[in-house]
């Protein structure tokens, strides 16, 4: 059977696809339907005896079938006069198939092994559906992980078993971590593709040979987010991200909350049930978890729910115990995404801190001479008093200001400087103040004020450089 293509349709597909009138392939169609499968591909050999086939335009889509269970073969031959003309070689079984859907009466009660594998693979494909209705948030974001699935421009990969895997064009080692096992997926930590070590964020081509190295505890990374192209990958990372956000909003609410019923002389495991349940209808909540993320995420003041609770203790607030002092809340560095440091005085381990709890991003983390806290600095329902716990790990950004004259090679060695003194840059803008000198800003990665002090000793030995200052915003 033939067809020509409708003026409407070319016009359609030139404009959404900005191709010209010379690039559309498929004015002319045939398809062809034939008894086997092997009578497939014997048929493709006899149209490309008769007519050239146009490079780069075959596509064998029986061998590897589309997401949705699609099968033929396509090709685009030299026509008469040179005209291109797309031939569609199939099985009847597969043009049933491609009319009617997979869903179609007659295909359950066929035995056909072919087709049965297009009904698993297309089974497979509703069910990573119903998984992405399930873990997306909201009916938005399910619609842009749908329309991924949707609209590919497909990729072939390998595993090392010789498996073969579709991706969507631009798909990174990570989306093919995903499509392999979620776990896998969430654990992966790098990857060889053709055998050579390769980055996580590295756009896959056809034929290519991926193998993910994964590492047990290893959990998915937000920047992945950034560069992954599957709505698997895309939502699994959200998910993740979303109950580990959940599970340490959980932990610092319950630490909030502790420290302030330390001096009140109640710990929130001796509380009756009866008591939380009171305050939990007080604040609408069905669960005590549910109250201690939103005081983690700084929704709810910890004072005031830790105020309800012992008004409904029998010990009541007023049995407080003025003779232990309250200690200040520790951090650690490497709490997690609700305890984040400010970008307005980038405190580091060594610096005098307080914490200010801020609505929906938990606990942040200034310096005590912070302007941007001098208002409230002293409001115990918004500020917290923290201090560093002896064991800090990590890299702290800082901001330094370097004055320098103007001589040959001084960025380099502002750089080569701070690399040696094992901080590292993330950053850096020169400004020039006159003829003579010129300012550069650094933003620095370092361990603490003992480290700053140590890269500081070293700018200074500097030939040229004037001064060193750390740099507050206003």
């Amino acid at each position: 059977m033939g067809r020509e293509k409708h003026l409407y349709s070319i016009y359609k597909k030139m404009k959404v696809q900005r191709k010209s009138f010379s690039e559309i392939m498929d004015v002319f169609g045939i398809r062809i339907i034939v008894d086997s499968i092997d009578s497939c591909y014997r048929c493709l050999g006899l149209v490309h005896n008769l007519f050239k086939p146009i490079p780069g335009r075959f596509k064998d889509y029986i061998a590897i079938p589309k997401a949705n269970g699609y099968q033929s073969l396509h090709t685009t031959l030299f026509g008469l006069h040179g005209i291109p003309v797309e031939v569609q070689i199939r099985t009847q079984e597969m043009e049933d198939m491609a009319n009617n859907g997979i869903a179609a009466h007659w295909l359950y009660k066929s035995g056909d092994e072919a087709l049965l594998g297009s009904r698993d693979r297309t089974r497979v494909w509703l069910q990573n559906l119903l998984e992405l209705q399930q873990k997306a948030g909201d009916s938005l974001e399910f619609i842009e992980n749908v329309k991924v699935d949707l609209f590919p421009d497909d990729t072939y990969v390998f595993s090392p078993q010789g498996d073969i895997l579709e991706l969507p064009r631009g798909a990174t080692p990570v989306d093919f971590a995903y499509a392999v096992h979620t776990d896998i997926g969430s654990s992966c930590v790098a990857c060889r593709i053709d055998r050579k070590l390769a980055s996580l964020s590295q756009p896959l081509d056809s034929g290519q040979t991926v193998e993910i190295i994964t590492a047990p505890g290893a959990r998915p990374n937000a920047a992945w987010l950034n560069f992954v192209t599957t709505s698997k990958a895309r939502s699994n990372i959200r998910h993740y991200l979303k109950n580990q956000k959940r599970t340490e909003s959980i932990a610092l609410g319950r630490r909030l909350l502790s420290k302030v019923h330390t001096p009140m002389g109640i710990r929130l495991e001796e509380l009756e049930k009866a008591d939380i349940s009171r305050t939990l209808a007080h604040t609408g909540f069905d669960k005590l978890d549910d109250l201690l993320e939103d005081i983690g995420l700084g929704n709810r003041m910890a004072y005031l729910v830790a105020r309800h609770l012992a008004d409904t203790h029998e010990s009541m607030a007023h049995q407080m115990d003025l003779s232990n002092p309250e200690k200040p809340l520790t951090i650690r560095g490497t709490e997690g995404m609700v305890i984040s440091f400010a970008k307005c005085c980038h405190p580091i381990p060594g610096d005098p801190v307080v914490g200010h709890v801020s609505s929906g991003r938990g606990l942040v983390i200034h310096t005590e001479s912070c302007r941007n806290i001098t208002e409230i600095r002293h409001n115990p329902e918004k500020v917290l008093e923290v201090d560093w716990d002896k064991n800090v790990h990590g890299e702290f950004y800082v901001d330094l200001e370097v004055a320098f004259e103007q001589l040959q090679g001084m960025i380099a060695s502002l750089a080569t400087t701070v690399t040696a003194a094992e901080a590292s840059i993330e950053k850096i803008s020169v400004e020039e103040k006159d003829a003579r000198l010129s300012q550069a800003q650094l933003l620095i990665k370092v361990k603490d004020r003992v480290h700053l002090a140590l890269v500081i000793k070293r700018l200074r030995t500097i030939r040229g450089v004037t001064s060193i200052s750390r740099r507050r915003e206003a």
